[in-house]
């Protein structure tokens, strides 16, 4: 649709009285090293938990984290508890509808971090023959995910990977594969989403890899330019317990990142060698020591699964329960809501250093990236998006807010009615999912920069019990209105 006409369009709507969908949740984007607010212009700290009820058996092609509103309900309630403003989930089925979580998420406060992978057929990048899994079948889900995610604000980016290089063979094979997979999802944003949104990569605890792999996605390619990642994401387990920040090791990677030109931050952390954990490294993480090289990170993980790593117990009833690691590290997100990590935060931005991005060399430590990755799988999806069901928020009622099922504390004893989150966010939408899939999204109005709107994303989608007659006066005398202005 042309520009005009689509201003004309959205004009006509909103003097009729068609509700499009719009939120107060502003996108976080980047500058330099860190992750700012777009409107107010603040320093983001990514504080949150990994999030994948059920590890991967619990994606499916009827269920996924996101895709139950009334579980999100509850999880909602605890995220505010726990005191976080981001969770990240590891992989969703682009079947599901998402709108009644991702919009109590915005309404919470509650922004998403958003793998692309998951673990079913055709879904994911094999690590030893990464040729035989990139292809148009793979391509089409990433997008499928990218493009139903794409129009919600509080999706704070993608992961396109997660510990595909963990090994030699891995390492030998899959790097170049990865900054395809990067530059795919990019160019698909540019072509078809309504702001830009941050797409990066999350390593594995390797030492071996880690930081040869972080140069490597860093650099710059001028044969492909979207190639390179735009956040670093790094697992790591290696405090553990009483420790310090030298004890930990904590200094060393701070030392190896303290010039890169992305913003780096803990996908992964929360070592369980000894439990309850104490979370002593959440005060180093969010402190001067750390807080200009590292923006923030996400505790390994929410629910209880057979690893051992959670903060939350979930029966078969749909009640739960939290443990003692989630009262430790609320203990310890609470506190850095201090006055001094405010200044802290403040300066963080002022002190950004401006960095030329390094050109990409020919070799890297411990990777072999001179594999040829097949330049003829794209499809037209990518220019002319693909059939999926764009998200968009929905209005939301008390009930939605307020979780049906128990929360007991670390005694057993349940917390006192009732179970809701908190609203920070005025959040407008339509009144229910739609469910509809478009054959041929159309393009959405962006600014010239590609950048997000300051009021959020204006949905095409919209509300049809609120449609007004062709013929009705109050249509024609919109239609005079907005043609005077256009």
């Amino acid at each position: 649709m042309p520009l005009i006409t689509l201003r004309i369009y959205l004009a006509l709507l909103a003097v009729c009285g068609v509700r499009l969908a719009r939120a107060s949740i502003n996108p976080v984007e980047i500058h330099e090293q860190h992750f700012y607010d777009s409107v107010t212009r603040e320093p983001f700290f990514i504080k949150g938990v990994d999030y994948q009820p059920g590890g991967s058996s619990g994606v499916s092609g009827q269920r996924d984290p996101l895709s139950d509103a009334k579980i999100c309900a509850r999880d909602i309630f605890l995220f505010q508890k726990l005191g976080i403003n981001t969770i990240r989930v590891y992989s969703i089925t682009p079947d599901l509808n998402h709108d009644e979580c991702m919009t109590m998420m915005a309404a919470a406060g509650i922004y998403l971090i958003l793998d692309v992978n998951s673990p079913m057929e055709n879904q994911h990048l094999n690590r030893y023959e990464p040729w035989t899994t990139y292809n148009e079948d793979y391509l089409e889900h990433v997008f499928r995910v990218v493009e139903q995610f794409g129009h919600y604000n509080n999706t704070l980016g993608f992961f396109a990977g997660n510990e595909i290089i963990n090994d030699g063979q891995s390492a030998r094979r899959t790097p170049p594969y990865i900054r395809a997979v990067v530059g795919d999802i990019k160019q698909y944003i540019k072509a078809n989403s309504p702001r830009t949104i941050p797409v990066g990569y999350s390593a594995a605890d390797d030492l071996r890899y880690r930081i040869p792999l972080s140069r490597y996605l860093e650099c710059h390619d001028a044969d492909h330019p979207d190639s390179s990642i735009d956040f670093y994401g790094v697992n790591s387990y290696q405090w553990c317990g009483q420790q310090t920040f030298q004890t930990s090791g904590y200094d060393q990677l701070v030392d190896a990142y303290k010039e890169y030109t992305k913003p780096v931050f803990f996908s992964e952390f929360g070592c369980n060698i000894h439990r309850p954990r104490s979370f002593e490294e959440v005060e180093a993480l969010y402190s001067e020591q750390m807080i200009n090289t590292f923006s923030g990170g996400l505790v390994y993980e929410f629910t209880e699964e057979p690893n051992e790593y959670g903060l939350v117990k979930m029966n078969d009833d749909g009640s739960a329960r939290v443990l003692q690691d989630f009262v430790n590290l609320q203990g310890r997100f609470s506190a850095i809501e201090s006055k001094e990590f405010k200044m802290i935060r403040k300066n963080a931005m002022s002190l950004m250093a401006t960095a030329p991005l390094p050109t990409c060399k020919d070799s890297y430590e411990n990777l072999q990236i001179d594999a040829t990755v097949p330049n003829d799988v794209l499809t037209s999806g990518l220019k002319n998006g693909v059939r999926q069901e764009r998200g968009k928020y929905l209005n939301i009622k008390d009930s939605d807010i307020t979780s049906e099922f128990e929360v007991y504390d670390e005694n057993g004893k349940p917390f006192s009615s009732p179970r809701r989150f908190a609203i920070v966010n005025k959040i407008e939408g339509t009144a229910e999912p739609s469910g509809k899939q478009n054959d041929q999204p159309e393009k959405t109005e962006t600014s010239p920069d590609g950048s997000s709107k300051p009021n959020g994303d204006e949905n095409e989608d919209v509300k049809k019990s609120n449609a007004v007659s062709l013929t009705s006066p109050k249509f024609a005398s919109a239609i005079g209105w907005a043609f005077a202005r256009f």
